[in-house]
This record gives C-alpha cells, structure tokens and sequence, in this order.
C-alpha cells in the first residue's frame, strides 16, 4: 500500500521524500511506503476546503449528518480490514484494534444523530415585539492533527462533529498512521462526501506543521498530541487569533485504599497501565497504594505482571504488543534502563516466542522511588508504572495531584465518603472510582487540566461547543 493525499476530491501522489513503513510487531514485514507532502500541497488542501465551506455549511446538519450515518456503514463493513491494517502499522493489539475501529463506527452515528437535535435556544427580550434566540454556526476551515496510538477513533472524534457543525476540514495525521488514515479517507469518497470537505495530506510535522498553522485559509486548530508540540500549536494560534484545542500528556494516578477490593483494582491497573503497550494519554503511569493494604497489593500485581501475555500485534491472544517504532522504542527503553539503574523492580514481565524481531518492551513496576524522580513525574508513554506508599487519604490525594499534568485518575475504595471527596479533590479533568484511568465513553466530554489540555472538551456535546461560534440573533417583529 502507498499513501496518497485527498484533495478536492481528488488523489494525488504527494511530492516530498517518503519512508517505508514495516510492521512493529515483525520488522521484516513490509506494510507499505508513505510519501510525504510539501507546502504546496498544504495550499491546495488550504484552497479546496475554503472552496467548499461554503456549500458545505449551507446544508442543513440533517443532511450533513447523512454523510456520516453513511461513512459508519462502510466503515463497520470494513472492520476488519481497517483494524487489520492499522495493527500492522501501528502494532496495537487486534482485538483492542477491532474495538477501537467499531469505537469509530458509534462516532460517526453518534454526530450524525446530532443533526437533528436544536442548535440554540430563544432568550427573552425586555423589548416587546422581539424574538431573541442563539444559533450555532460554523466556523469555516479546520485543521485536525492526530497522532499514531489511536490511528481510527481519535481522527473520528474530531471529524464527525467538524464536518456536522458545518465545517470543512484539512486532516494532517501522523506518520505511523498515514497508511490508516487512507483508508479512512476512501470510505468518506465512498459515502460521497462533497469534494474539499475533508481533505487529507500526508507530512511529517516538523516539515509542514507550521506552515498548515500559518496558512491563510485556517479558522480553527484540534491537535492531539506531545504537550511540547501542542503548546507551540496554542502559541501559534493565539497569534492569529485562530480557535484552538489542544490534547496533550498525562501522568495518571491510580490510588488504591486500604479497603480496596485488591483484586478488582489491580485488574483495572493492569488494563489501564498495558493496554496498547501504555501508548495512551490516560494510560496509568502511577500507582498510589494506602501503607496497609501495600503488600497485599503488590504482590498481586507481581503475579498479574508475569502472567501478561506479550505477542505480536495480529495474534488474539495479546494482551500487550509492541510500541509503535523505533522512536518509540528508544525513549520507553531509556526509562527502563532507568528503572533497572535507580528503581526496585518489582515485576517485569516476560516476553513470548515471536518477539524477537519487533518493538517489544516487557512491562515493568517499578517502586522505591522518590515523588520527585523522573519515573514519576514524566511522561513514559510505555508499559512502565511505578508504585508509591500513602500514609493515609490525603497523602494519597497530595501524591496524585503533584503533577503538571491532570488528565485523569482513579480511585479504588468502598468507601462512599472518601469516593466523593476524590471526584472533588483530584486535580484531573476524568476522574473515576472502581475504574481504571483509560478511556472515556464517546458520548461523554473528553479532557483534562493544568497542562494536559487548552481546557476545552472533545467528544460528546463538549464537541459542538468547539466545532461551532455562537450567533446571538434578535428580530423585531412588532
């Protein structure tokens, strides 16, 4: 397979230089060859979508809405050859990979429901004789940055509800999610979505980033991403006065209670912790343990490590793959070198028969840290979490909140009282009790705080609000 950008409704073979993508879980195995785009084709991308803005927004949201019930059809007929083909790329897990493409499917219909629902609301007037009501309206073209470690469902959430608020779209996805994105792209042409509607240009982000933000024809920026990166995407912006969001790390905190059900909480910590090899903004990376129930818990979690199942990608057996690339590999080993130099390991868990000619990295615990080490105050973005004592409650809720980040976190407890006050007390945009840190429902808003997010919400109705400006409209009838 070999990459194409989508623009104006039309392929083309973008003109940069071009990488050959080979599959993280077999490095022999090559998936397909990506080729990258230049500043000229972010223009025509830039040109197209304004052409079509217009037209696009002029449709009522029931007939954009159309479009995408039409997208989620082809792409649930595709399932499995979409989840096929982004685990080959990308190395997630198949059966997470399946879930996630159908995460996709509900997106779709979910936004495409949303064109019939009200878009504003009537406002009394002082005056008589005057209607007053709001009314949302598009904001004209956006730019949608993804990243690699949702290659489907990220792009998704930030398309659908784009394109039913009136709005066209140029889409720059990552690197090693290109091949994905392209099928993507195929099943909107194949739902007739209007052509520059959603364009699609491949490119690597420090080649053509910052032209796609300087580009005249831009009125809105979503990115998901390093907070690095997202934080010069927010500065851009607010030099031109653009709208923006940014969705960026986490180091998320999974605080465990003497009265915890142990085997409940170290089941969500595991899933939450190496689920898609811990590529996950909300992934947990800290484990936050009351003194009296520490050893218990432990050596639980010792035991779950071990018995983790490491293998390839496709194999549905896996319960962890490898990262995503090379890159990816070298920073989470370095953190493990780390571990193994400054840290006790208290579990690591093997690797099975198979992985020797991929990107794989054997989860790891890690205690008998300081709070202020690098292993608990980075971001790792791999199957590596470290575990902290708490004296009691509020220890526990100092630990979780002495963060930069505040994405999300969890609590494990019978204890109503102490629940609340965690869902108050915690400095996280999700937080959730009896639940592990990972995923959030689609039709429910989606981020954090402090430096995690721009402090807006995607997905659910939170979407709307960004995707749309408020008009404020008065009549006078009398």
């Amino acid at each position: 397979m070999e990459s194409r950008n989508w623009i104006g409704g039309e392929w083309q073979d973008p003109s940069g230089d071009e990488m050959v993508v080979c599959n993280p879980s077999a490095l022999q195995e090559e998936v397909g060859v990506v080729r990258f785009s230049t500043k000229d084709d972010i223009a025509q991308a830039g040109e197209a979508a304004r052409r079509a803005q217009a037209g696009w927004g002029a449709l009522t949201p029931a007939a954009r809405g159309a479009y995408l019930f039409r997208a989620a059809g082809l792409l649930e007929a595709s399932l499995a050859e979409v989840a096929e083909l982004a685990s080959r790329e990308m190395g997630k897990p198949i059966t997470e990979m399946r879930g996630e493409v159908m995460r996709g499917v509900h997106l779709l219909r979910y936004y495409a429901a949303e064109g019939v629902r009200s878009i504003g609301t009537v406002i009394p007037s002082n005056e008589s004789g005057v209607l007053q009501y709001t009314k949302r309206v598009p904001l004209g073209v956006t730019a949608v940055i993804t990243p690699w470690n949702f290659p489907v469902a990220i792009p998704l959430w930030k398309i659908a509800p784009a394109l039913l608020c009136g709005n066209t779209v140029i889409w720059k996805p990552a690197e090693y999610a290109s091949l994905t994105a392209v099928r993507i792209a195929e099943l909107f042409e194949a739902a007739q979505l209007p052509a520059g509607v959603l364009n699609l240009v491949i490119g690597q982000g420090h080649a053509i980033g910052d032209v796609l933000l300087a580009h005249k024809e831009l009125d809105a920026v979503s990115f998901t991403g390093s907070t690095a990166t997202g934080l010069g995407i927010a500065e851009q912006c607010a030099r031109r006065n653009l709208k923006y969001q940014t969705e960026m790390g986490g180091k998320n905190a999974a605080i465990v209670l003497k009265d915890a059900d142990v085997a409940q909480a170290v089941a969500a910590i595991i899933s939450g912790a190496f689920r898609s090899a811990g590529q996950k903004c909300t992934a947990t990376s800290r484990v936050i343990v009351e003194r009296p129930v520490y050893e218990t818990f432990t050596e639980a979690l010792r035991q779950a490590v071990n018995s983790i199942q490491v293998a390839p990608a496709l194999d549905p057996g896996a319960y962890l793959g490898p990262v995503a690339s090379a890159g990816q590999y070298e920073k989470v080993m370095s953190y493990v070198e780390m571990a193994r130099r400054e840290a006790d390991i208290l579990a690591e868990g093997g690797a099975a028969a198979g992985t020797e000619h991929g990107y794989y990295v054997r989860p790891l615990v890690a205690a008998g840290l300081d709070s202020s080490h690098s292993l608990i105050r980075e971001e790792i973005f791999g199957p590596v979490i470290s575990v902290l004592p708490a004296d009691d409650f509020e220890d526990a809720i100092r630990l979780c909140n002495e963060t930069v980040y505040g994405l999300s976190a969890s609590l494990f407890t019978r204890d109503l009282r102490l629940a609340h006050r965690f869902l108050d007390e915690a400095e996280a945009g999700m937080v959730r009790v009896n639940q592990e840190t990972a995923g959030v429902e689609y039709q429910a808003p989606f981020g954090g705080l402090k430096q995690s997010s721009s402090h807006t919400r995607e997905q659910g109705q939170a979407a709307l609000d960004f995707y749309s400006a408020l008009k404020t409209c008065a009549i006078n009838f009398g």
